[in-house]
Protein backbone atom coordinates (compact mmCIF):
# COMPACT_ATOMS: atom_id res chain seq x y z
CA UNK A 1 0.00 0.00 0.00
CA UNK A 2 1.34 3.41 -1.02
CA UNK A 3 0.62 6.12 1.58
CA UNK A 4 1.37 9.83 1.67
CA UNK A 5 2.45 10.92 5.15
CA UNK A 6 1.01 14.28 6.19
CA UNK A 7 3.29 16.64 8.09
CA UNK A 8 1.33 16.11 11.30
CA UNK A 9 2.45 12.46 11.43
CA UNK A 10 6.08 13.17 10.50
CA UNK A 11 6.84 15.94 12.96
CA UNK A 12 6.21 14.13 16.27
CA UNK A 13 9.38 12.07 16.77
CA UNK A 14 7.75 9.02 18.35
CA UNK A 15 4.99 8.77 15.74
CA UNK A 16 7.47 9.20 12.88
CA UNK A 17 9.75 6.52 14.34
CA UNK A 18 6.90 4.04 14.60
CA UNK A 19 5.51 4.78 11.14
CA UNK A 20 8.89 4.55 9.46
CA UNK A 21 9.55 1.33 11.36
CA UNK A 22 6.30 -0.09 10.01
CA UNK A 23 7.38 0.99 6.52
CA UNK A 24 10.71 -0.82 6.99
CA UNK A 25 8.73 -3.94 7.87
CA UNK A 26 6.88 -3.65 4.55
CA UNK A 27 3.50 -2.63 5.96
CA UNK A 28 3.31 0.29 3.52
CA UNK A 29 5.41 2.37 1.13
CA UNK A 30 5.88 5.90 2.49
CA UNK A 31 5.45 8.90 0.21
CA UNK A 32 5.71 12.65 0.68
CA UNK A 33 6.27 15.83 -1.29
CA UNK A 34 8.96 18.45 -1.01
CA UNK A 35 6.34 20.80 0.46
CA UNK A 36 5.40 18.29 3.19
CA UNK A 37 9.06 18.05 4.18
CA UNK A 38 9.29 21.85 4.11
CA UNK A 39 6.32 22.13 6.46
CA UNK A 40 8.02 19.73 8.87
CA UNK A 41 11.20 21.81 8.78
CA UNK A 42 9.34 25.09 9.40
CA UNK A 43 7.28 23.57 12.24
CA UNK A 44 10.52 22.49 13.92
CA UNK A 45 12.17 25.86 13.27
CA UNK A 46 9.31 27.62 15.11
CA UNK A 47 10.31 25.69 18.24
CA UNK A 48 13.76 27.25 18.10
CA UNK A 49 16.97 25.86 19.54
CA UNK A 50 18.36 22.89 17.68
CA UNK A 51 14.93 21.75 16.45
CA UNK A 52 15.41 23.08 12.91
CA UNK A 53 18.87 21.54 12.59
CA UNK A 54 17.59 18.23 13.94
CA UNK A 55 14.64 18.29 11.53
CA UNK A 56 16.96 19.04 8.62
CA UNK A 57 19.14 16.07 9.56
CA UNK A 58 16.15 13.76 10.07
CA UNK A 59 14.67 14.82 6.73
CA UNK A 60 17.98 14.01 5.04
CA UNK A 61 18.01 10.58 6.69
CA UNK A 62 14.47 9.84 5.48
CA UNK A 63 15.23 11.00 1.96
CA UNK A 64 18.32 8.78 1.94
CA UNK A 65 16.48 5.74 3.32
CA UNK A 66 13.54 6.10 0.88
CA UNK A 67 14.98 7.75 -2.25
CA UNK A 68 11.81 7.26 -4.29
CA UNK A 69 9.41 8.49 -1.62
CA UNK A 70 9.46 12.18 -2.53
CA UNK A 71 6.95 12.72 -5.31
CA UNK A 72 6.79 15.69 -7.65
CA UNK A 73 3.43 17.43 -7.98
CA UNK A 74 2.63 18.91 -11.39
CA UNK A 75 1.79 22.57 -11.50
CA UNK A 76 -1.94 23.14 -11.74
CA UNK A 77 -3.04 19.94 -10.01
CA UNK A 78 -3.80 21.76 -6.76
CA UNK A 79 -5.97 24.31 -8.58
CA UNK A 80 -8.66 21.72 -9.38
CA UNK A 81 -8.79 20.35 -5.82
CA UNK A 82 -10.75 21.53 -2.82
CA UNK A 83 -10.57 20.65 0.87
CA UNK A 84 -12.00 22.36 3.97
CA UNK A 85 -8.54 23.78 4.69
CA UNK A 86 -7.00 25.05 1.43
CA UNK A 87 -3.56 24.78 3.04
CA UNK A 88 -3.93 20.97 2.94
CA UNK A 89 -4.70 20.67 -0.77
CA UNK A 90 -1.02 20.04 -1.52
CA UNK A 91 -1.18 16.79 0.50
CA UNK A 92 -4.08 15.49 -1.60
CA UNK A 93 -2.23 16.63 -4.74
CA UNK A 94 0.80 14.59 -3.66
CA UNK A 95 -1.43 11.55 -3.15
CA UNK A 96 -2.97 11.91 -6.61
CA UNK A 97 0.38 12.61 -8.30
CA UNK A 98 1.94 9.51 -6.72
CA UNK A 99 -1.06 7.23 -7.29
CA UNK A 100 -1.14 6.70 -3.53
CA UNK A 101 -3.78 4.54 -1.93
CA UNK A 102 -4.20 6.90 0.97
CA UNK A 103 -3.08 9.72 3.23
CA UNK A 104 -1.92 9.09 6.79
CA UNK A 105 -3.06 12.07 8.86
CA UNK A 106 -4.41 13.11 12.23
CA UNK A 107 -6.54 15.81 10.57
CA UNK A 108 -9.79 13.98 9.89
CA UNK A 109 -11.86 17.14 9.53
CA UNK A 110 -9.53 18.58 6.89
CA UNK A 111 -9.56 15.40 4.78
CA UNK A 112 -13.22 14.34 4.45
CA UNK A 113 -13.56 10.74 3.29
CA UNK A 114 -16.17 11.63 0.65
CA UNK A 115 -13.87 14.20 -0.99
CA UNK A 116 -10.89 11.85 -0.90
CA UNK A 117 -12.92 8.96 -2.33
CA UNK A 118 -13.72 11.06 -5.39
CA UNK A 119 -9.98 10.99 -6.07
CA UNK A 120 -9.59 7.29 -5.23
CA UNK A 121 -7.75 8.05 -1.97
CA UNK A 122 -8.52 6.95 1.58
CA UNK A 123 -7.70 8.64 4.88
CA UNK A 124 -5.89 6.53 7.46
CA UNK A 125 -5.40 7.40 11.10
CA UNK A 126 -1.85 6.59 12.26
CA UNK A 127 -3.14 4.74 15.33
CA UNK A 128 -5.18 2.43 13.07
CA UNK A 129 -2.27 1.97 10.67
CA UNK A 130 0.04 1.01 13.53
CA UNK A 131 -2.54 -1.43 14.88
CA UNK A 132 -2.53 -3.08 11.45
CA UNK A 133 1.27 -3.11 11.53
CA UNK A 134 1.18 -4.78 14.95
CA UNK A 135 -1.11 -7.46 13.51
CA UNK A 136 1.20 -7.84 10.49
CA UNK A 137 4.41 -8.27 12.50
CA UNK A 138 3.90 -8.22 16.29
CA UNK A 139 7.52 -8.97 17.19
CA UNK A 140 8.90 -6.45 14.71
CA UNK A 141 6.57 -3.67 15.84
CA UNK A 142 7.29 -4.38 19.51
CA UNK A 143 11.03 -4.08 18.80
CA UNK A 144 10.43 -0.81 16.95
CA UNK A 145 8.28 0.51 19.80
CA UNK A 146 11.00 -0.37 22.32
CA UNK A 147 13.58 1.48 20.21
CA UNK A 148 11.26 4.52 20.00
CA UNK A 149 10.77 4.39 23.79
CA UNK A 150 14.54 4.25 24.36
CA UNK A 151 15.06 7.21 22.01
CA UNK A 152 12.30 9.21 23.75
CA UNK A 153 13.98 8.54 27.10
CA UNK A 154 17.35 9.59 25.70
CA UNK A 155 16.08 12.77 24.06
CA UNK A 156 13.88 13.88 26.95
CA UNK A 157 16.20 12.91 29.78
CA UNK A 158 13.32 11.27 31.60
CA UNK A 159 12.02 7.77 32.01
CA UNK A 160 8.90 7.21 29.92
CA UNK A 161 6.78 4.10 30.11
CA UNK A 162 5.32 2.74 26.89
CA UNK A 163 1.64 3.47 27.36
CA UNK A 164 2.00 7.10 28.52
CA UNK A 165 4.46 7.78 25.67
CA UNK A 166 2.05 6.35 23.11
CA UNK A 167 -0.81 8.35 24.63
CA UNK A 168 1.29 11.52 24.38
CA UNK A 169 2.10 10.59 20.77
CA UNK A 170 -1.68 10.36 20.13
CA UNK A 171 -1.50 6.60 19.60
CA UNK A 172 -3.65 5.36 22.50
CA UNK A 173 -4.95 2.12 20.96
CA UNK A 174 -1.50 1.13 19.75
CA UNK A 175 -0.04 1.87 23.20
CA UNK A 176 -2.73 -0.17 24.92
CA UNK A 177 -2.18 -3.09 22.54
CA UNK A 178 1.60 -3.02 23.17
CA UNK A 179 1.22 -3.47 26.92
CA UNK A 180 -1.67 -5.95 26.80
Amino acid sequence: MRLVLDTCVLYPTAMRGLLMGAARLGVFQPLWSQRIMGEWYYAAARHGGTSAAMAEAEIAVLRDAWPGAEVPVKAGLEARLSLPDPADVHVLAAAIASSADGIVTMNAKDFPRNVLSEEGVIRIDPDALLMDALDHDPDGMRQIAEAVLAEANRLSGRSWEMRPLMKKARLPRFGKALVS
